[in-house]
């Protein structure tokens, strides 16, 4: 159950953007004096709500008190009418609430390159002005959501010294998921207080370890942003002096972090396998994480995947074509669910194909590569191709 976080209220409303009937906005009020923090796509060709709002974040100088989000369209490939769009959108909200139009955030997902109806969000948002509450996390994940089958929230409670600091997030995502930032979007709030610098170092590496480990199909969004607020107002000043607490505190995060990026590898669009992929023995990680990216990348291993067939080539050629300089593949073995496939490069001596199907019939999969080549080592979340993945794509837009 997702705990409120002092200092955070949410409202939700039907703008009606994609369908009627269907909540598709979503605005969280920050409580003033709040720090934020936004982490955005890598992609050239990002929307106009990303450039709004890392241009807003940079001129409040991470003060921000509203996030307004919307789905059913991206307004990405839209020009200088979507950045008009985004815009209005954060004038909106200023004038209901009486804030500074850099202090409003704008975030959206959905179709790229339409119009954003910019008038029925405007409209809406009254209604979701007066819907602000502190208890509305689980139905502002639900309101977010695309292609998702499921709302993905989570919540992390620690003791301080008495006092209690909470720690809640949400976020969207099941395709176009292969980040380089952070995930499709996640809203992550705390009531404790964290200074601007601070708060940048742990949540860059939270976001390394979960979101930026993600990949259901390899196609980094135009729209992909993961937020974090620092409310203040459990009174729990989370800083240096303290090394303990700011460990306790980094953990908690890092756990919030990474239960919603698996979440939403375990809703990838058509999605029957949730797969975490190991390589160890690296030289260094970046090396480890070639190896994992080209494996979970590949559409032959995910589509053998699917059929639970233990194709193991598929997994040794693209082990062999991740660009290792010098990789000696006579030391490289292989696993799956623990069970050695292949070993100095090639069939594992007591490798049986019962054994193999066995092991990839299991809906959550451990595919581990052991390069024996350094100490360095890393993990991916990743799923299956399925019929399902194509129908959902081809069908996206209509």
């Amino acid at each position: 159950m997702a705990q409120p976080v002092p200092g955070v209220r949410l409202g939700i409303a039907q703008a009606g953007i994609k369908k009627s009937d269907h909540d598709d906005l979503v605005l969280i009020e920050l409580a003033p004096g709040s720090r934020c923090l936004g982490l955005f796509t890598q992609n050239a060709f990002c929307a106009a709500p990303v450039h709004v709002a890392r241009a807003h974040l940079q001129q409040s100088e991470g003060s921000s008190r509203y996030w307004v989000i919307n789905t059913g369209n991206a307004n990405a490939g839209t020009g200088e009418d979507g950045m008009n769009a985004a815009r209005a959108t954060c004038a909106a909200v200023a004038d209901i609430t009486g804030c500074d139009l850099t202090e409003v955030l704008p975030f959206s997902t959905g179709v790229i390159g339409e119009p954003l109806p910019v008038e029925s969000l405007t409209d809406a948002l009254p209604l979701a002005h007066r819907d602000l509450g502190p208890d509305q996390w689980q139905r502002a994940a639900g309101a977010i959501l695309t292609t998702d089958t499921c709302a993905k929230v989570a919540s992390r409670v620690i003791s301080v010294r008495g006092s209690e600091v909470t720690l809640t997030g949400m976020a969207k995502g099941a395709g176009m998921i292969c980040p380089d930032m952070a995930t499709m979007l996640a809203f992550i709030a705390t009531d404790a207080d964290l200074g601007a610098d601070l708060l940048e170092s742990i949540f860059r590496r939270s976001v390394t370890a979960s979101f930026n480990r993600i990949t259901v199909d390899g196609d980094t969004s135009t729209n992909d942003a993961a937020m974090v607020a620092c409310t203040g107002a459990s009174g729990v000043v989370i800083d240096e002096s303290d090394p303990d607490l700011l460990e306790q505190f980094q953990q908690a995060l890092d756990s919030l972090c990474l239960e919603l990026a698996q979440a939403i590898v375990r809703d990838g669009e058509g999605a029957t396998k949730f797969v975490e992929l190991e390589v160890a023995g690296g030289r260094d990680e970046s090396e480890c994480l070639a190896v994992a990216y080209t494996i979970a990348h590949s559409p032959l291993v995910k589509t053998a995947l699917f059929a639970s067939d233990p194709n193991w080539g598929r997994l040794l050629a693209a082990i062999g074509r991740a660009g290792l300089k010098d990789l000696q593949v006579d030391a490289v073995s292989l696993f799956i669910n623990d069970v050695l496939i292949a070993v100095q490069g090639a069939r594992a001596p007591d490798y049986t194909e019962a054994s193999g199907q066995a092991a990839m019939a299991a809906d959550e999969l451990v595919i581990r590569v052991e390069l024996n080549r350094g100490d360095a080592s890393a993990r991916v979340w990743t799923t299956d191709f399925s019929y399902d993945y194509v129908r959902i794509n081809a069908e996206y837009r209509t």
